[in-house]
């Protein structure tokens, strides 16, 4: 079964999340797995991940019994 990455390459016509305007409001923290931006503030204390990491991290704890 091939591998996909989890973050794949955006489409550079495509403007996404980093839209301008969308860097309303208080400053985003970083995933502590990959550095990518979260849905959390930076002033979140605890680990933080963007949801791809979030959901693989769910799958790795998850019980398998």
């Amino acid at each position: 079964m091939p591998r996909t990455d989890p973050h794949p390459t955006p489409d550079p016509d495509d403007p996404g999340p980093e839209a301008p305007g969308a860097a309303a409001g208080p400053p985003r923290a970083d995933c502590v797995e990959c550095g990518r931006p979260t849905a959390y503030p930076a002033s979140r204390p605890g680990i933080v991940r963007c949801p791809v990491c979030e959901w693989q991290e769910a799958q790795r704890s998850a019980c398998s019994g």
